[in-house]
């Protein structure tokens, strides 16, 4: 319960920020859509690339409990550091010799653009073919082919500017905004460094190998996970869009808060659990002086600073991390291959192959985070009281609703000898996660409204199919990890799997990034072509989960005999 409860905050945080953050870059500090899913793709997959470090420090010196609270102070200071907005991004417009600031009213679907010079302020449209004047007569709004701005019938503002009759230019905030975003951002991806794996290890050390419960554990723990979600996606997601992003992040933090004091306060519940392998040794070994335990701490604060380095060059992410992480998967693969001897390499080697497998299931599946997001509010139809970032409550709210129910189904078939295997399950994940996106081109392609936008039904239809393949795979991925896994290595091992994450966060990006369109001040300017990109590129993706899904389907016996009686 305990766990339940940590996690469950954590998760609130996290997923809370998270459901903001991709809107926060585009609408505040006007990141375009393809940079703003770019930095939250480096974000994300160094968010799931730490709990490789933070799995082998637990593993070898602090034990999955310490490490789990140096990470939540982190968190709770990562989440709350977010509420520092700054002045954001600024468009500036140029007509002629005259400079306007564009100023956005609003941050759902119905935001509004204002061209402002002084005390003068018309509210504008932007599209492919130019700036309109909101309330323009019809036939200067027509006048797509002038070189230069229409006459206007009154003076100020022009009627209809040509694409070619202005000029767009955006100033950042370089000065106070932009870098406390990425110093909050860095906070996070440490901190989640040290919890995320060492929590997930505190689960599995709950039961033993070949407990029928682990699976149901794991589940209710995954529970937890998403209930945290859904009340975040709701809550932060309301405050920050109808209030102010401030809102919505401390709202977040104050969650990260209480996740911590939970941990902290229920130690004893753990019955020594995932304490340090040599405590003695954390409390007399000093390195310069400083105690042994301290010097992780010390670490924990030293490395966001290279971290922030980093976010602000997430090209540089990019372009390194999958090579870097192909480097200690090969070395990963290399331990199993020449240490371990029969079950335990077997055993091993499917592991490592279904983790393979679910870099593909994640990279489409965490378009929620970005794409997803971009699309519903860019393409999708909903109604007032509910906005873009709320669409990311389906795929928890779905997984409080079935996740028992999928727990019970598996605990129900395997008394009967009929449960899948792990690899089958697998398989499932990717042909579910592939068809959420085929039903979302049919949709994009047949049902768009006149404003180019699908109805909100079929949002959630893609989100429950892609949630019924991720209650196939990510509970019981973590549940594989510790029954596959050399109990000496199970803390790296669990890092490997969400190694996974990250590498498929890298690919998630460039996914998201091929779906993006033109924007000015955060607004579409082109809603046709939005909905055609997202259809195009859905299909794409589509098909290919679909098609590996069913190879894994036809690898599943094989590795179902690597397992080694491991079900």
């Amino acid at each position: 319960m305990i766990l339940f409860l940590t996690e469950m905050w954590e998760r609130f945080s996290y997923y809370g920020m998270r459901a903001l953050l991709v809107l926060y870059l585009t609408q505040h500090f006007l990141f375009g859509p393809k940079e703003a899913q770019g930095i939250y793709a480096a974000y994300a997959a160094l968010v799931y690339l730490m709990p490789v470090v933070g799995g082998m420090i637990a593993d070898k010196y602090l034990g999955s409990r310490k490490a789990v609270i140096i990470g939540a102070v982190l968190l709770v200071a990562g989440h709350f550091m977010m509420a520092f907005e700054g002045t954001g991004g600024r468009e500036n417009l140029t007509i002629g010799a005259t400079t306007y600031e564009l100023q956005v009213e609003g941050r759902d679907q119905n935001r509004s653009i204002f061209a402002v010079n002084g005390d003068e302020r018309t509210q504008i449209t932007i599209s492919p073919e130019g700036i309109t004047r909101v309330g323009a007569a019809p036939a200067a709004a027509a006048a797509t082919d002038a070189a230069s701005p229409a006459a206007s019938a009154t003076e100020g503002f022009p009627a209809f500017t040509a694409t070619d009759g202005y000029k767009l230019e955006t100033v950042r905030d370089l000065g106070f905004g932009e870098p406390v975003l990425f110093f909050a951002l860095s906070l996070i991806i440490v901190g989640v460094g040290f919890l995320k794996a060492n929590i997930s290890t505190v689960v599995g050390a709950l039961y033993e190998e070949n407990d029928p419960r682990r699976d149901g554990g794991f589940t209710i723990f995954y529970v937890g996970i998403n209930l945290g979600s859904v009340l975040a996606t709701a809550a932060c997601s309301y405050l920050g869009i109808k209030y102010g992003w401030a809102y919505g992040f401390g709202l977040a933090g104050i969650g990260m808060l209480l996740g911590l004091l939970t941990f902290i306060l229920g130690q004893s519940w753990l019955e020594g659990r995932g304490g340090p392998p040599h405590p003695e040794m954390l409390k007399t070994r000093k390195v310069f002086g400083v105690p042994f335990e301290a010097v992780f701490w010390i670490g924990g604060l030293v490395t966001v600073f290279p971290v922030w380095l980093l976010m602000q060059r997430h090209h540089l992410i990019e372009t390194a991390l999958p090579w870097l992480a192909g480097v200690i998967f090969a070395s990963v693969v290399g331990y199993v291959v020449f240490k371990l001897r029969g079950a335990e390499r077997s055993r091993m080697l499917v592991a490592l192959t279904l983790i393979f497998f679910s870099v593909l299931f994640w990279a489409l599946f965490e378009q929620a985070g970005s794409s997803l997001t971009l699309f519903a509010d860019q393409s999708t139809s909903m109604p007032s009281w509910f906005n873009a970032p709320m669409t990311q409550m389906f795929n928890p709210g779905i997984i409080v609703i079935g996740g028992p129910i999928i727990a019970a189904l598996w605990v129900w078939l395997g008394k009967r000898n009929m449960e899948p295997s792990t690899p089958v399950k697998f398989s499932f994940a990717l042909v579910l996660v592939g068809a959420g996106f085929l039903l979302l081109t049919w949709a994009a392609a047949t049902q768009a409204n006149v404003d180019f936008r699908v109805p909100l039904l079929f949002l959630f239809l893609t989100y429950f199919l892609h949630t019924m393949g991720e209650l196939c795979l990510s509970p019981v991925g973590l549940s594989m990890i510790t029954k596959l896994s050399v109990d000496r290595v199970v803390g790296l091992m669990m890092g490997v799997w969400f190694l996974s994450s990250s590498v498929a966060h890298i690919a998630a990006g460039f996914i998201a990034q091929a779906t993006s369109t033109d924007t000015v001040a955060g607004v579409v300017t082109s809603p046709e072509l939005a909905l055609q990109t997202y259809g195009s590129i859905f299909g794409t993706i589509g098909w290919t989960g679909v098609v590996v899904g069913v190879v894994l389907l036809v690898l599943s016996p094989l590795l179902k005999k690597g397992m080694a009686g491991i079900h």
